[in-house]
């Protein structure tokens, strides 16, 4: 490793060593390579490239897809000391003229760009008259016509890598499949000899996957095991957003709504909000998130079902950028699936794009209901692999499985007999023998399959049909109302009758035991925990005078650190991880005096 990428890790970031393949990585740029990486979030990309383009002469240039983000990157370097701007459409002329000033006299590392500010001619070409130090492509997946983030503008970045062709030029992604991998490769002109793959694990994010029974209920359950954190609650549209939002207010949760619906200002008004709070909860559609670079987010909620597991690996990586241990919850329940089979059923995609779709959502449905470790098949669909983690819910309370055969016959049986159009709690009251009117109408308390399935209480059987629309045993009616029809591969079932292992549902969420609460301080041994929050309470306070988020000055990590290491000088202070020189300079004596306030 070169003295130099050493250095500026140390007195520009703090930290005395490199993490996994880091060093390789910034070694291959700093000598003129183009690069892959594939690392997942909160690994340390952002280094990868930041790293060779202080080390190399000329200015780095870094392609991200979002304003918010650039800005939170930004002002991250700049707090460490480190020369960066962005270029965007929402700056002032005088503000341009200085930028493009700055970029002319060298007086920048790193200057961002989104990609369709970058493709006008006119930047192009004034970046021609500049030494360009590297080229890198962040939030890379976004150029693939098959990734869940497919930017048209990205694909139209290969004229920038023409026009820059003796520039090395970097591509970093947290997502990607093999399929998405290729496609980045060729389309970049990086070399498969070029590409660092990582791999996928969180080991500190906790996954959970239950069935939808009471949301609200649910959402408030695992709400109270993170009283004081900052999270992400996800939903599938609008008026769910804004619904849920204030019913979390209503319950005393600072909860904040973010959709496309909203207007542009209210929008940024929230998410600035949420990036400078620390307990603050975001509700938000797939619209909010890519690349949110908030490292203390400690809880990630789906309360409808995402799109595809690399949608959901995406969004749960929100959570725990810091390494500190957090937690992802999703509830799902069988109108989720039939929701998301119409939204494929009726776009406007091609055949090839709809089979795709329809591939990867049941790939998510296959980790909805899988009895085995839920990171195990998460990390086997991206080529990644690991142990039983012991870190989510089937791990911890490993799901019981019963012989489902004669439950799935007498299910498919009830769904032919009752004429395949009705749904889910109608073919549910059948099985149990309810006596109710709408069934004596139809004349089903007089067919073969009424009160069939008593051994079954109504969860278990909902649970039932739920893994056979999974299992595509059962279809959807996706144009009616909800109507259960029996699939091609359930009548072969019906005919072959294979066994079939079932899971048995889990008891409600509020039977379990408890979770530990507040991630940050559970890290923080006991006797340093009052240190602990004056160290947060003077970061808050620097960051208000400043208008930046808190963990822009300091993570969270970094006081645990400062907690446990109590330095009393300067000297001291710098062989705490996470301090670089700027950083020393600048807060050093305020959190140096709160520590000598409470030795």
């Amino acid at each position: 490793m070169t003295v130099a990428a050493l250095e500026i890790l140390k007195t520009v970031y703090g930290y005395d060593a490199f993490r996994g393949p880091q060093a390789e990585i910034v070694e291959h740029v700093i000598a003129g390579n183009n690069a892959f990486v594939l690392m997942p979030t909160g690994g340390g990309k952002s280094l990868c490239y930041q790293i060779p383009a202080i080390a190399r002469p000329g200015m780095g240039l870094v392609v991200s897809p979002l304003l918010a983000l650039m800005a939170d990157q930004v002002a991250a370097l700049r707090q460490a000391g480190v020369r960066a701007a962005a270029l965007n459409s929402d700056l002032l002329p005088d503000e341009r003229r200085k930028l493009w000033n700055a970029v002319e006299t060298g007086a920048l590392d790193l200057l961002y760009a989104a990609p369709e500010t970058l493709l006008k001619p006119d930047v192009l070409e004034r970046l021609d008259a500049t030494k360009l130090s590297l080229i890198a492509i962040d939030e890379a997946h976004c150029l693939s016509q098959w990734g869940h983030d497919f930017r048209p503008s990205y694909r139209q970045l290969d004229a920038v890598v023409a026009r820059f062709a003796g520039t090395p030029r970097m591509a970093l992604t947290a997502t990607a499949d093999e399929p998405t991998r290729a496609e980045i490769l060729s389309h970049l002109a990086i070399d498969e000899s070029d590409a660092f793959i990582a791999g996928f694990d969180r080991p500190n994010i906790r996954y959970a996957i239950e069935e939808k029974d009471n949301p609200r209920a649910q959402l408030k359950d695992f709400l109270k095991r993170h009283e004081g954190e900052s999270g992400i609650v996800y939903c599938l549209s609008k008026r769910r957003t804004d619904e849920t939002a204030a019913w979390l207010r209503s319950e005393g949760y600072d909860a904040l709504a973010y959709h496309a619906g909203m207007d542009k200002a209210a929008r940024e008004a929230n998410q600035k909000r949420f990036q400078h709070g620390e307990a603050v909860i975001m509700v938000a559609t797939i619209a909010f998130g890519m690349g949110i670079d908030k490292p203390d987010v400690r809880f990630v909620a789906h309360i409808d079902l995402p799109g595809s597991i690399e949608a959901y690996y995406q969004e749960t990586g929100r959570a725990g950028r810091d390494g500190l241990p957090s937690d992802a919850l999703m509830l799902y329940g069988y109108e989720d699936i039939a929701l998301r089979s119409r939204f494929i059923e009726e776009s406007e995609a091609p055949g090839q794009r709809k089979r795709m779709e329809r591939q990867k959502l049941d790939a998510l449905l296959g980790l909805a209901e899988t009895a085995s470790c839920r990171r195990q098949v998460l990390l086997s669909y991206f080529g990644d692999r690991c142990e039983p983690c012991g870190n989510c819910d089937t791990c911890a309370e490993p799901p019981k499985l019963f012989d489902g055969t004669i439950a799935a016959q007498k299910a498919l049986s009830c769904i032919y007999r009752t004429g395949e159009r009705f749904g889910q709690a109608y073919i549910v009251d059948v099985l149990l023998g309810a006596g109710n009117d709408r069934i004596a109408q139809f004349g089903h308390d007089r067919i073969s399959t009424f009160g069939i399935g008593r051994e079954h209480d109504n969860r278990t059987w909902r649970a039932i049909l739920r893994q056979l629309i999974a299992l595509r045993l059962i279809d959807v009616d996706l144009a009616g109302h909800g109507g259960l029809s029996i699939a091609p591969a359930g009548r072969d079932f019906l005919r072959d009758k294979p066994t079939l292992m079932l899971r048995v549902p889990a008891a409600p969420r509020a039977r379990r035991g408890k979770v530990a609460r507040n991630a940050a301080q559970s890290a923080v041994p006991g006797p340093d925990r009052a240190l602990f929050e004056a160290l947060r309470q003077k970061r808050l306070e620097i960051a208000r005078a400043q208008n930046v988020p808190p963990y822009v000055i300091f993570h969270d990590r970094t006081l645990i650190e400062l907690a446990a290491a109590k330095p009393s000088s300067r000297a001291a202070m710098a062989n705490v991880p996470g301090v670089g020189e700027a950083k020393l300079d600048r807060y050093g004596p305020a959190f140096l005096a709160v520590i000598a306030e409470h030795a």
